[in-house]
């Protein structure tokens, strides 16, 4: 009896994980090419667009467009896909499937956030190259950089799983996930210098995870890496974990039935 029980004792977290984690990606192995050509045409040509109007206004602006046009791609297209697959997986019965395995939610909800922001590295390291040639913004690349490209694309994923869970239909979820895309992409100085925006929003923008992931992407790939960094990358850990918490706490296994 004892050693039945320690067979069916469930695996460590990471564990856990991992075998999730390359579950997720194997869903993709057919279609990833064609993902990668939209996932970097996407950013480039909105990168392009504001550059013939950014030119006006000097090397800074072109640095911030740059720099918003990959911190977009990497938290709102990861927050667009997650809130995607957690609405199919809830409307066709996934859920369901996973909640016949001893795995826990938390590990579910960050291997789907995993797989989406592999996928997209290849697309996010080609717009940093391509628009740092198109734009001419010298690149000073940290080995910070390690660490705040995943930083950058984990907090809106995680709010794409918490709205895919809180709203029933997959239309509607993905109508309010835009709707929060568009609201955090105007707030504050991610594709545009904080002088140029509007003082009011400059203020509200510090509740906002992609004013702090903006910043931390211009001071490791642009330079320089001050103190500030350290501060951006913290609100982004602790803006991950406590919305990681959230979705696993409102998540019901059986809540497509």
């Amino acid at each position: 009896m004892k050693k039945h029980s320690q067979l069916r004792r469930p695996q460590p977290w990471l564990v856990q994980f991992l075998d999730l984690y390359r579950l997720g990606l194997s869903n993709w192995r057919w279609t990833w090419r064609a993902a990668i050509i939209i996932d970097t045409l996407t950013p480039l040509v909105g990168m392009l667009a504001l550059a013939l109007f950014g030119q006006a206004f000097g090397p800074t602006t072109l640095a911030y467009i740059m720099t918003g046009n990959v911190v977009l791609a990497l938290m709102f297209g990861n927050s667009r896909k997650v809130c995607a697959h957690m609405s199919f997986l809830r409307s066709m019965g996934g859920l369901d499937y996973y909640a016949t395995l001893p795995i826990r939610k938390t590990a579910l909800i960050a291997s789907i956030s995993a797989a989406f922001f592999t996928l997209s590295l290849p697309s996010v390291l080609i717009t940093i190259a391509t628009g740092s040639l198109l734009l001419g913004v010298p690149l000073q690349p940290s080995p910070w950089l390690l660490i705040v490209i995943p930083a950058c694309a984990l907090p809106l994923a995680g709010i794409g799983a918490y709205i895919a869970v809180l709203v029933r239909d997959a239309d509607t979820a993905g109508a309010y996930n835009l709707l929060f895309t568009l609201a955090l992409t105007g707030l504050g100085p991610v594709i545009v210098p904080p002088d140029r925006v509007i003082p009011i929003l400059n203020m509200l923008s510090y509740l906002s995870p992609a004013r702090y992931a903006a910043s931390a992407l211009r001071g490791a790939l642009l330079g320089p890496v001050t103190g500030q960094l350290a501060i951006d990358i913290a609100v982004l850990v602790a803006f991950t974990l406590v919305v990681t918490a959230l979705v696993a706490r409102r998540m019901d296994w059986r809540a497509s039935e």
